[in-house]
């Protein structure tokens, strides 16, 4: 399985693009496919790369 995020870094905001309720998220860490983002209204949340591809939100 490959990573659907290979672009992002640490500090880039981006959003999920199955739960547009968690608002926007600020990647934290990224080890692996394992992308730890910080999300206004869910927290810290650790998504797995290999499964979902975060929306980037240059806004």
């Amino acid at each position: 399985m490959n990573d659907l995020n290979p672009f992002l870094e640490p500090g880039a905001l981006v959003r999920h693009p199955d739960r547009p309720d968690w608002g926007l998220g600020q990647v934290q860490s990224m080890i692996g496919h394992r992308i730890t983002v910080n999300f206004e209204h869910a927290g810290k949340v650790v998504i797995d790369g290999r499964i979902i591809g975060l929306l980037s939100d240059f806004d």
